[in-house]
């Protein structure tokens, strides 16, 4: 049992719950969230959720807090690593600000250490909760909101394959593969069994529909093999004619035809004005087939936050782009354990990081080696951003040529 000592004198326990308190571990969740609880949550996220990944702030004989993180295989350039997909963390309106958030991470990073899980993840409510943490922004998504009527594409080569609705008890057999073969090769997505498919992205009871239809599913299929997909749902609203819009829950396709052609279908979808998607990449592969890009109006925000748990395991697990040699001086005050030098050295046969005492090539945050981590963003750009520091000059250069990727990261869930 660990325990957090309070500002207000209290002493507040954090432990796992009983196997007779996960209802009432998700019922403080959705409390802590400003949300009513579903009948059925707990016995959905049972087989995705372990006791032992889930911890309880306990004031007395009250649960005051809660959170929680799934057992994630999360593919990173170059291959894949276990992770922690930190979830459901939430602390009472009556409780926060009094170190409770504090004594749970440290209690769970230090339990996803132990699991040897070089990082952990998560999607962050607000963007500045979790870099106190160690956690560092490592990829981005946009917001699309698309005019049906100014939809078309530049350089239209025509309408190709054979798109087909999918029912629901076809859906998981008919679009895991599409998932999979785009998984592991996108940095940031992670992997998802059944039942997660089942009880998370396939689920859609009326109380998420958000005023809309039912989740409808789509297939594009090319020489009979599946090769897109797209999940959404429409939102009706008429005046004179139609007014609402197709909201997107995912698209993907294997291949840029592939891409294209499950958008063709959804901006093509009748009685709508606007096709909106949510979670999309961060520069949407959109971008560049549709003839007027900015009625995309694409919004950017920030998506998957990164933590390297285990500095070493975490560099040692991917690939990099070029051979050569770094120092880093990484700064952790959450987990000294990253703390200090470390060498980082890239041969055509071997990856190597190092405890060193050799002058540092450059100065960084735990936080933000975790944003370079996936690829989604430079050092340069951390640099020029005033949060890294360059020891020795070229080095940014030498970092930036090494920890390139030649496809943007991309977590299509919030989970």
């Amino acid at each position: 049992v660990a325990r957090a000592t309070q500002e207000a004198g209290l002493e507040i326990e954090i432990r796992h719950p009983d196997s007779d308190e996960i209802e009432l571990f998700h019922r403080r969740t959705e409390m802590a969230f400003g949300e009513d609880y579903v009948e059925g949550t707990a016995e959905r996220y049972a087989p995705l959720l372990d006791l032992q990944r889930m911890y309880m702030a306990v004031d007395g004989d009250d649960v005051v807090g809660t959170a929680a993180d799934f057992a994630f295989t999360l593919t990173v350039p170059g291959g894949k690593v276990e992770a922690a997909g930190v979830t459901m963390v939430g602390v009472l309106p009556s409780h926060r600000r009094q170190g409770i958030l504090r004594g749970m991470m440290r209690r769970q990073l230090d339990n996803v250490k132990r699991h040897d899980e070089p990082v952990a993840i998560l999607w962050a409510s607000e963007g500045d909760i979790y870099q106190r943490f160690g956690y560092g922004i490592a990829t981005l998504y946009s917001l699309l909101d698309i005019d049906r009527d100014r939809a078309r594409f530049r350089n239209d080569p025509g309408k190709t394959g054979r798109l087909r609705m999918l029912e629901p008890e076809k859906t998981f057999e008919t679009i895991a593969d599409v998932y999979n073969r785009i998984c592991d090769v996108t940095p940031g997505m992670y992997e998802r069994s059944r039942e997660w498919w089942e009880n998370t992205r396939l689920h859609d009871p009326p109380e998420d529909r958000e005023g809309g239809g039912p989740m409808f599913r789509a297939v594009w299929e090319k020489d009979g093999r599946p090769e897109a997909y797209a999940l959404y749902r429409l939102h009706d609203e008429w005046e004179t004619e139609p007014m609402g819009h197709v909201r997107v829950i995912e698209a993907m396709g294997t291949t840029p035809e592939a891409t294209r052609e499950i958008w063709r279908f959804l901006l093509n979808i009748d009685l709508v004005a606007h096709i909106r998607g949510y979670a999309q990449p961060g520069i949407p592969p959109l971008l560049f087939m549709v003839a007027e890009p900015r009625r995309l109006r694409a919004r950017l925000s920030d998506a998957l936050l990164v933590r390297l748990v285990d500095v070493k395991a975490a560099l040692e697990a991917r690939s990099y782009a070029a051979e050569g040699t770094l120092v880093f001086e990484v700064a952790d005050a959450f987990m000294p354990d990253n703390a200090g030098r470390w060498r980082l050295e890239v041969t055509a046969d071997r990856t190597s990081v190092q405890r060193t005492t050799d002058p540092a090539d450059l100065i960084v945050g735990v936080s933000d080696l975790a944003s370079v981590y996936l690829g989604g963003f430079t050092f340069a750009q951390l640099l020029h951003g005033g949060q890294i520091e360059e020891a020795v000059p070229g080095s940014v250069w030498r970092a930036d040529g090494m920890f390139r990727t030649d496809r943007e990261p991309w977590c299509p869930q919030v989970f």
